[in-house]
């Protein structure tokens, strides 16, 4: 735990340090426990996402950085590699293609990549993914689009 920690700390300062240098991810400790944290990543221009504001929950295990971190999406969002209840993200870097070389920060840029490239193959979300398999790009797109403006845009009066 002590090692997991002491990395956690060095990602903090980093994150402090570098606020203005990856204006698409904004990383935030909780006060109280270094081991959760949350993220808001703006959903990658030319794709249904853009202009969105994405927020994700970390929770870090006592091995990290041996281990992934477990994220998930806590806005709603129509993506294959997304558990739409859940927010479970299929990324081979969150499972077996994890390195300790991965930083929370280079996990949120990971998130963003597969946000603009589904990987319709191994879905979470089944209907997201048989659009996508299907050739319904303009489908897969418009409901892409709709959740965005849903969950992850400001409301407007």
């Amino acid at each position: 735990m002590q090692a997991s920690r002491a990395r956690l700390f060095k990602e903090y300062k980093e994150v402090q340090r570098e606020k203005s240098a990856d204006p698409d991810i904004q990383l935030i400790c909780d006060d109280s426990n270094i081991c959760k944290w949350t993220a808001l990543i703006k959903g990658p221009s030319e794709t249904p996402f853009e202009g969105g504001v994405f927020q994700l929950a970390f929770s870090i295990p006592e091995q990290y950085p041996l281990l992934p971190p477990q994220v998930r999406f806590m806005t709603k969002i129509f993506h294959p590699n997304v558990h739409f209840k859940t927010g479970e993200i299929c990324l081979d870097i969150l499972k077996n293609a994890w390195s300790p070389a991965w930083t929370l920060q280079s996990v949120c840029r990971a998130i963003i990549a597969l946000m603009a490239h589904p990987e319709a193959d191994s879905p979470l979300n089944c209907d997201s993914g048989n659009l996508l398999r299907s050739g319904d790009i303009r489908g897969y797109q418009s409901m892409a689009r709709m959740y965005t403006r849903l969950a992850a845009m400001p409301k407007k009066d």
